[in-house]
């Protein structure tokens, strides 16, 4: 049987959510979309999902969430980057996010 801490490295390997696909469209107020990718997240089909702002925190920015009716179809979010692409502070929500859809605390 594996500990806590096991659990929390194999669903955040190197401190990085592992079942997140992240894009970039940078001609969009939610310039980063984060989908939550594991079926365990999956609610009547669709995945959850959270739409960013570079600067989420800054009083013009925006952090929304929501969810996906096709997670099979990502071009219209625009270029697939990796995590460690997104600004710190949308880094910071997803880590925080996902921590608690994993119930990790």
């Amino acid at each position: 049987m594996s500990t806590k801490e096991d659990r929390k490295n194999s669903l955040m390997p190197g401190g990085i959510p592992r079942y997140v696909r992240c894009y970039n469209q940078s001609a969009s107020a939610d310039q980063y979309t984060v989908i939550f990718t594991k079926k365990r997240l999956q609610e009547q089909g669709d995945f959850m999902y959270l739409g960013m702002s570079a600067n989420p925190y800054d009083s013009q920015g925006i952090c929304q969430h929501g969810f996906m009716i096709d997670a099979k179809v990502y071009s219209h979010l625009g270029k697939k980057i990796g995590f460690s692409d997104l600004p710190n502070d949308c880094r910071e929500i997803v880590i925080k996010e996902y921590i608690e859809l994993w119930d990790l605390n």
